[in-house]
């Protein structure tokens, strides 16, 4: 983790609890229930847990508060996973643990999970997880990125808002890190967001979206 690029993330907080990024002005997830939509975004827009193999890699541009995290953990161990689980997110404005902590309590069925990541930090080994979180632009730590995914969880604050981290060259170094047939899932589905990952090699599909969203997008990766 490249802590010397770090700058914390502003928040503020609506009154469900849910945290909004001042820079942004963005909500970190759906004010509507983050966790249901962690797992049918980014877990059933991967074909996850049904993909879940030994060595199996998830990548993320956007750390947030950790929730997709610990959905994707628990749904490893809860398939029955015993090896580690390989989870490296790219996360420009990390939260201070406190914030971290507020936002996760809100899901007693994570707690485990939440108290093993805040105390163990972003560099966390365990039995059935390896997480790396680095931290910087990721428009410089990407491209230099030595790994490969077998799946993206694409969670960065909506593309009207945070245009850069959907910037067309951002989405080439996701496809130039991305594992043979692997695959990317996302909550947005707008129309320049899908080009730029179908020209960078992704089929792409427009799944039903999260709650009031009519639809998000999710595909596969082939050279």
């Amino acid at each position: 983790m490249n802590s010397s690029k770090a700058q914390k993330a502003d928040l503020e907080w609506l009154e469900n609890g849910v945290p909004v990024s001042i820079r942004f002005g963005d909500p970190y997830y759906s004010v509507s229930g983050g966790l249901a939509e962690s797992q049918h975004v980014f877990l059933r827009g991967n074909g996850l847990p049904e993909r879940f193999c030994d060595g199996f890699h998830i990548a993320e541009l956007g750390f947030g508060s950790g929730l997709n995290l610990l959905t994707a953990w628990k749904a490893w161990e809860d398939a029955g996973m015993t090896s580690p689980l390989r989870f490296t997110s790219f996360e420009a404005y990390p939260m201070v643990p406190e914030d971290m902590a507020r936002a996760l309590a809100v899901w007693p069925e994570l707690e485990e999970y939440a108290e093993k990541l805040l105390l163990g930090g972003m560099q966390l080994q365990e039995k059935t997880l390896e997480l790396n979180v680095i931290i910087g632009d990721a428009r410089e730590t990407l491209p230099k990125w030595q790994g490969f995914a077998d799946a993206w969880f694409l969670d960065g604050f909506s593309p009207e808002r945070n245009s850069e981290l959907w910037a067309p060259e951002l989405l080439q170094a996701v496809a130039d890190h991305t594992e043979a047939s692997g695959t990317f899932a996302t909550y947005t589905a707008a129309g320049h967001v899908r080009r730029s990952l179908e020209n960078v090699g992704f089929t792409v599909t427009r799944p039903k979206g999260y709650g009031r969203k009519r639809h998000m997008s999710a595909g596969f990766y082939h050279e």
